[in-house]
């Protein structure tokens, strides 16, 4: 394919001046076209309800753009911010049908271990090498499922904020799949420790990740005896979780945390699936365990605050400690404000966000209103570009404007193949947001490689891993017909800059149009 000599995208990747190319092609879209009127004679929203909308969610589709013309701006945040979600029947039950969503954790962590015990037993020669196709076949499948159902939530689920929210809380406490049975954890990390707690009290939430089987393998607190400590979760929870760097916790504090934290673990595998007598002092979550005995009960001087020794309510102690600091207020709310704002967003917008989370003890949907009501969020000509989930998610969501399709693991394979797998980062800081760390040519050659993909519908989304066709699904559907849809006519072209749209005249086929325009930097910025 070649694209128009005024529009081909490796001249941002290989010129300078990338970035400065960039923001003025997207500049100019403030000044567009003018508003046109949708098909059913409804005036088109204004640019400042698209700029809103594309921060507010993952990407455009018509029964986004439906619902906030139905309730308005105020009520559609409301709705949003309560939480509720759903999703496409046929979607829904493609996640159930996953065994890592549908079977519990303790099967699943014991089904892991006795494979392993197979490997592990078999003879060296012909049959260890056969066995270990097999366990690798079959800790690639265990991921695949955990990163087609989060990957499927995100372009589907109807409430997408909660969808961006579930990915941002995912990233801010990351996990890294391949560190031990991590990936065997990572389906009900999203589904049952993120997703319920995304929108409520940030105490809990991190109390939820606190107590996570993922997060206990790969911070290595299951570790953390008193016999034997590991400050690795300690220093985390302060660094990256909750306070940030340069907060003014001390290496002291770090250890003293540790010696909270000791005892808090995971339940051995073998009483996994039995009821566990009550016993004085430990504390069972599902596979979370905190046993006394590892416990270090002696007292402890944390944040300027003492605690005596009184086993695990030590831990809700120094969770409360935590997120009552004003630095971790700040923290959180500069964190969301430039991944939904701007790589550098207002400070007053901050302070007022972070205001709002000390006054509503934590309230993530408080936090969100503050920020969702504020002029920066409703401000067209962003400069946010897009990491490679946002690029991916909103390309599909504009595709195939909600629907299904059958078969997500390519999804999943262009996330790895963009750099930005789902529990992929292997450091727990999770994957940058800022755009400087996806605008290299490395990262933009290859995102230009799926913008011809997607826009193709050359791919594999309506076939089986087998290369057949899914069922009443034509193998080879053809280009998405972007172009003439309400979607793209009401959301996307008024805001498109003259270069963009010169470039789109010059498509000679569907699906060149389609690659010019997710290969545009009115697309890959938001």
């Amino acid at each position: 394919m070649r694209f128009p000599l005024s529009f081909r995208p490796w001249r941002y990747v290989i010129a300078p001046g990338m970035a400065c190319l960039f923001a003025a092609t997207t500049a100019v879209a403030t000044s567009a076209a003018p508003l046109v009127v949708t098909a059913t004679g409804s005036p088109a929203l204004s640019r400042s309800d698209i700029a809103w909308l594309r921060r507010d969610g993952f990407g455009l589709d018509s029964a986004t753009l439906a619902r906030y013309r139905q309730l308005g701006r105020k009520h559609f945040l409301d709705e949003q911010l309560t939480g509720s979600d759903s999703l496409p029947p046929q979607v829904a039950a493609q996640i159930d049908a996953f065994p890592v969503v549908s079977t519990p954790l303790p099967a699943l962590l014991i089904d892991y271990r006795d494979h392993f015990k197979q490997y592990k037993n078999t003879p060296a020669g012909p049959a260890k090498d056969a066995a270990k196709k097999v366990i690798q076949k079959y800790r690639r499948d265990i991921y695949l499922q955990a990163a087609q159902a989060e990957t499927l939530h995100a372009i589907y689920g109807s409430n997408q904020l909660k969808e961006q929210l579930v990915w941002f809380w995912l990233n801010h406490f990351s996990v890294y799949a391949n560190k031990g049975p991590v990936r065997v954890f990572a389906a009900d990390y999203e589904e049952h420790v993120i997703r319920p707690h995304a929108l409520g009290k940030f105490k809990d939430l991190v109390m939820a990740t606190l107590k996570s089987p993922a997060m206990l393998v790969f911070l290595d607190n299951m570790h953390n005896v008193k016999s034997k400590t590991n400050e690795n979760y300690a220093r985390e929870l302060m660094e990256l979780h909750t306070l940030g760097v340069g907060s003014g916790y001390t290496q002291q504090d770090v250890q003293q945390l540790m010696r909270i934290l000791t005892g808090a673990g995971l339940l051995p595998p073998k009483f996994a699936e039995r009821a566990m007598r009550q016993r004085p002092g430990f504390v069972r979550d599902g596979l979370f365990l905190f046993n006394p005995r590892k416990h270090d009960d002696g007292n402890k001087t944390f944040l300027g605050h003492a605690i005596a020794g009184n086993g695990y309510a030590e831990i809700e102690q120094a969770v409360d400690l935590i997120v009552r600091q004003p630095a971790c207020a700040h923290f959180i709310a500069q964190q969301l404000a430039e991944y939904f704002i701007d790589d550098q967003p207002p400070p007053a917008l901050v302070d007022a966000m972070a205001r709002t989370f000390q006054r509503s003890d934590g309230d993530i949907a408080a936090v969100l209103r503050t920020m969702f009501l504020s002029k920066a969020a409703a401000a067209p000509g962003g400069h946010k570009f897009k990491d490679p989930m946002r690029f991916l998610v909103s390309a599909m969501r504009l595709s195939y404007d909600g629907q299904p399709i059958p078969n997500a693991v390519p999804l999943v394979n262009w996330l790895q193949q963009m750099g930005e797998p789902l529990y992929g980062r292997i450091t727990p800081d999770g994957w940058p947001l800022d755009s400087a760390s996806w605008t290299g040519s490395g990262q933009m050659s290859k995102r230009f490689d799926f913008a011809r993909v997607i826009g193709s519908g050359r791919n594999r989304l309506f076939m089986d891993n087998d290369g057949h066709a899914g069922a009443a699904n034509d193998p080879r559907p053809g280009p998405p017909d972007i172009q003439h849809s309400a979607l793209y006519r009401n959301a996307i072209a008024p805001r498109l800059s003259e270069a963009t749209r010169h470039a789109l005249a010059q498509a000679k086929s569907p699906m060149e149009w389609n690659t010019f325009l997710f290969s545009s930097p009115d697309f890959n910025y938001r």
